[in-house]
């Protein structure tokens, strides 16, 4: 057994002595949830509205009485092991619909709110989802492909009513609180959850998750959030990411952390925010680096910013200023992370280790993760290679078995003893793991092999930069070169000198050869639901451009 309080604390004791035991039979709704309800009851969730002024602790009990009513009514609706297409904000419904399809033995699929009826139809139709449970807002798209969508029987509006609906309040209030049945023993292989994958380079492929995954979330808990029972976690998440799982569900609840569930919509209200983090004294918190940059807007010596102790960020290049001008206002380092919608976290900035800024962090104890070349051979220190989670026995904890497909398991990522992630880093001699980019984003450019993560992180510096996308571009000497497409931050509008003096910058953030020789100014850029660039999309884009145009130039 270890020894917890140093397994915190202590990088390679952790690396050497965490070892998580998952039971054969393990229901996340059973054995966390009620069991935190039966033997120590506390606040779960604390709801907060849209205007920040209303505050709703839930308990546990209180997730249980109404995951349990849940239960009872869907089991009388959809037949078990079904898939359920949730799209619900961050209300208290959204926990309750899940931990109750976990209950009845069905797997919910959360849809995040930006998607479009396209979008969902597309996810229904690959899934066979029999039933649908949404906010008002989305019926509509529902409504407009029922007809497409034959398997589709149930349809559940969680805050409202609407003909040919049903109501959740409605279900809820008419059910028992007490399980009529809690049937057989979950095993802990059984599917719990679904996720399709950003689509950044193709259409999304589904990713089925068990209830083992939701046991081997206590290592992004213990060695990325570094959570505790009397804190406040606050994750700025759509519920239909996976980083929901990771940032108001699965560690949150596992390790009895009070977990911030904001209602926020609409244009990010930075000012709000900092607020909300007084008002709750929120002490562990995780955002974009989207908005950190807003709050980096801001007099953040106007905000009392006490209560934090340990800040994260994950998915895309923070500027060093805006980390620096946190610190000074928080006296907390961002600690960067890294982990897919087919894991859980695997390299972080462990507590207590020095962050090195611009690095994901080490290896998350209980993974072999390291950086690799096509055949699975470890690269040296300073080398690009793919980020690879090495295939052990006992299999990885939280990692995934294959992309779901028709006929079974897509497994083509996994070869030679690993898991290829499809995302290319290097490791320098301390072990620090710094993220290059997707693999087929990187560029090859008269023999050097150029990162557009560490383009775009260069390009953020500038001061008239406000986001940017960076792609390799063909040509008929270099084999490609670097074009950036960039937006504009406020108060700066496109020009040749504007264009040179950017690109002049970048050649002093970087290496010369990475400078982008061709800048196109851009009112916006293709993403994904989940907020990622489709640099593909770009690519494709730029294919049918005749030339530069006026925005653009090359040199």
């Amino acid at each position: 057994m270890f020894d917890f309080r140093t397994l915190r604390r202590d990088y390679e004791y952790a690396r050497q002595a965490f070892k998580l035991e998952v039971p054969e039979f393990f229901n996340f709704a059973f054995d966390v949830i009620d069991r935190w309800a039966e033997e120590r009851d506390r606040t779960a969730i604390i709801a907060v509205n849209r205007t920040g002024e209303r505050v709703e602790r839930i308990s546990y009990s209180t997730l249980r009485e109404q995951s349990n009513r849940f239960c009872n009514a869907i089991r009388q609706l959809v037949h078990p092991g079904a898939y359920v297409c949730s799209i619900i904000g961050r209300i208290p419904a959204w926990h309750i619909v899940t931990i109750g399809c976990m209950k009845a033995g069905l797997v919910s699929m959360p849809g995040t709110n930006l998607l479009t009826a396209k979008d969902i139809a597309y996810r229904i139709k690959y899934s066979s989802a029999e039933a649908a449970i949404v906010t008002l807002e989305h019926c509509e798209k529902i409504d407009a492909i029922r007809a497409d969508c034959p398997t589709l029987k149930t349809f559940i509006v969680v805050d409202g009513r609407r003909d040919g609906w049903l109501s959740l309040d409605d279900l809820l209030a008419d059910a028992s609180p007490s399980l009529v049945s809690s049937g057989r023993p979950t095993r802990s292989d059984e599917a719990m959850m679904a996720y399709f994958t950003s689509g950044t380079t193709s259409l999304p492929k589904l990713v089925v998750r068990d209830h083992a995954y939701a046991l081997a979330h206590a290592a992004t808990g213990l060695f990325w959030m570094d959570l505790r029972e009397d804190d406040i976690h606050w994750a700025i998440t759509d519920t239909g990411w996976a980083k929901a799982a990771w940032g108001m569900l699965f560690p949150q609840l596992l390790l009895g952390t009070p977990s911030v569930l904001f209602d926020g919509v609409g244009q990010f209200d930075a000012d709000l925010h900092l607020k909300i983090i007084r008002k709750l004294s929120v002490s562990t918190f995780c955002a974009p680096p989207t908005a950190y940059r807003l709050f980096a807007q801001l007099d953040l010596s106007r905000y009392d910013l006490s209560s934090l102790r340990r800040c994260l960020s994950a998915g895309e290049p923070l500027n060093p200023e805006v980390v620096r001008y946190w610190k000074v206002h928080t006296d907390t380092t961002i600690a960067d992370g890294y982990g897919q919608t087919e894991t859980i976290n695997i390299v972080a900035n462990f507590p207590g280790v020095p962050v090195r800024p611009g690095s994901m962090g080490k290896p998350v104890p209980g993974f072999d993760i390291d950086v690799i070349d096509d055949a699975g051979q470890r690269q040296p220190a300073d080398v690009v290679g793919h980020i690879g989670v090495r295939i052990t026995s006992p299999y990885p904890n939280g990692l995934f078995r294959g992309y779901s497909v028709p006929e079974g398991l897509d497994q083509s990522a996994f070869r030679n003893g690993w898991y290829f992630t499809g995302d290319m880093a290097t490791r320098d001699k301390d072990g620090y793991i710094w993220f290059v980019g997707r693999a087929d984003d990187l560029i090859s450019s008269a023999g050097y092999r150029i990162s557009p993560f560490e383009v775009e992180s260069a390009l953020l510096e500038h001061e008239a930069v406000a986001e940017s996308a960076v792609i390799g571009k063909e040509d008929p000497v270099r084999g490609q070169i670097v074009k950036a497409f960039i937006i504009l931050a406020r108060d700066f509008a496109p020009s040749e000198s504007l264009l040179k003096d950017i690109q002049e910058f970048c050649k002093a953030q970087t290496a010369p050869y990475k400078y982008p020789r061709e800048i196109e100014f851009v009112e916006s850029l293709p993403k994904t639901v989940s907020g990622k660039i489709r640099r593909v999309e770009l690519r494709q884009r730029n294919e049918v451009i005749a030339g530069p145009d006026g925005a653009s130039a090359a040199t």
